[in-house]
């Protein structure tokens, strides 16, 4: 079982008695070595990684993100707020904006942050605003992918970027606001295991880059997956898609007569492996000829299940290798009837107060949790390298639920 390696030699249940149930455990150790292996994908020198917060936006995550040499892109100026927090340098940050206000790009403007505009609209009005500004232009060059239709993010129908066919009317619009465009980017979606796809993009998009004279970066987005179900997805080929984008890196240096930094936005790539959620076991039941396995990880602290039918790996605690295999429903505690975490998965009959152990939990997990029903959000724990646990985010408390009530 992998989860003993994860663990590091702890008991689950002693940190369900230290912390609380539900509870998102985090491995150092599989953290970083994921940072560094998109950190050395390629040898072109002028290369560099973003972290994207959004995936997972705890603290102490980012710090050691940071350690890493990862620089970091936001989407929000919370982002940029936790970022900087983080001991992230304004230089290190890359503003990624989408439908956002006047003020959302001022709060970016004015801490000297590169901000990314996705549409014709966006583009006036920050050349109105912030004459001579640094831009970047995000491109839609109609390669798109992803796990579910709700992540494609490039392509023929989106809400981002600029089309190829609006190419000239973005030029004209920052030659006549004065913007200075130093940089263009894409992200095709979330979620490749084959690397074609997003060497489909690179190419499209160094398409465009040829045409745009005085850039500093291209930034070719991400969407790097990994296996949630490993016995029917691959691992990424790390090693063959860097030696092939080296090979469009140098290429496109040589003729563009200079060399522009290049960066990716791994996305869950980097933190999706490095937790699991640990939840406890509080009814079994059937109903109807179906088994369902009731307990405390509603949508409320995993939604991804719930919003895009995402698969997770689920174990049980203690092991019972030798126990008959039945189809279970995994089933949460909130008071929807959608509130399901896996269908007729075949696992091991269940007890109560057993623990189940969902895997991949380190990205877009946490970070999409809320208070519906008003349950509280777990707490998140840290195995660090010397296999010592640190809590890195207390659960909520009931008084948190009125904090903001006037």
């Amino acid at each position: 079982m992998k989860d003993e390696l994860f663990f590091e030699g702890l008991d689950p249940k002693e940190l369900i008695a230290d912390y609380g149930s539900p509870l998102y455990v985090y491995n150092e150790r599989v953290f970083r070595a994921r940072c560094r292996e998109i950190k050395n994908l390629v040898s072109y020198p002028a290369f560099s990684v973003n972290y994207s917060v959004k995936a997972n936006n705890n603290l102490s995550l980012l710090r050691i993100a940071h350690e890493e040499g990862l620089m970091a892109d936001a989407m929000s100026p919370g982002e940029i707020y936790v970022e900087e927090k983080a001991g992230y340098g304004l230089d290190e940050i890359f503003y990624i904006s989408n439908n956002v206000s006047t003020e959302e790009m001022a709060f970016a403007v004015q801490r000297g942050i590169v901000v990314s505009i996705d549409s014709l609209s966006q583009l006036r009005r920050f050349g109105r605003t912030f004459p001579g500004a640094r831009a970047s232009l995000r491109i839609n060059s109609g390669v798109g992918a992803g796990h579910s239709d709700k992540v494609v993010t490039g392509g023929k129908k989106t809400k981002f970027a600029v089309s190829l066919d609006q190419l000239d009317e973005a030029r004209n619009i920052i030659r006549g606001t004065g913007i200075r465009l130093v940089g263009i980017n894409q992200h095709i979606g979330s979620f490749f295991l084959d690397g074609e796809i997003y060497l489909e993009g690179v190419r499209a998009l160094l398409d465009v880059a040829k045409d745009f004279p005085d850039l500093d970066f291209i930034d070719l987005g991400g969407g790097f997956g990994m296996p949630y179900d490993v016995k029917t997805q691959h691992r990424l080929d790390l090693n063959e898609l860097g030696r092939r984008l080296d090979e469009l890196f140098y290429a496109f240096a040589g003729s563009y007569g200079r060399q522009v930094r290049f960066k990716v936005e791994p996305g869950r790539y980097i933190s999706a492996e490095s937790a699991v959620l640990l939840g406890t076991v509080h009814a079994v039941k059937e109903n109807a000829g179906h088994l369902y396995c009731g307990t405390d990880i509603g949508f409320n602290v995993l939604i991804r299940p719930v919003l895009y039918d995402a698969y997770h790996e689920i174990e049980t605690w203690p092991h019972r290798p030798e126990a008959p295999q039945k189809p279970f429903t995994v089933v949460g505690n909130i008071c929807e009837s959608g509130d399901i975490l896996a269908k007729d998965r075949e696992m091991p009959v269940m007890e109560e107060g057993d623990l189940v152990i969902v895997h991949d939990a380190g990205a877009y997990c946490y970070s999409m949790a809320s208070n519906y029903n008003n349950r509280l959000r777990p707490a998140e724990v840290l195995i660090r390298e010397d296999g010592s646990v640190r809590l890195i985010r207390r659960r909520d408390t009931l008084e948190d639920l009125i904090r903001n009530f006037e």
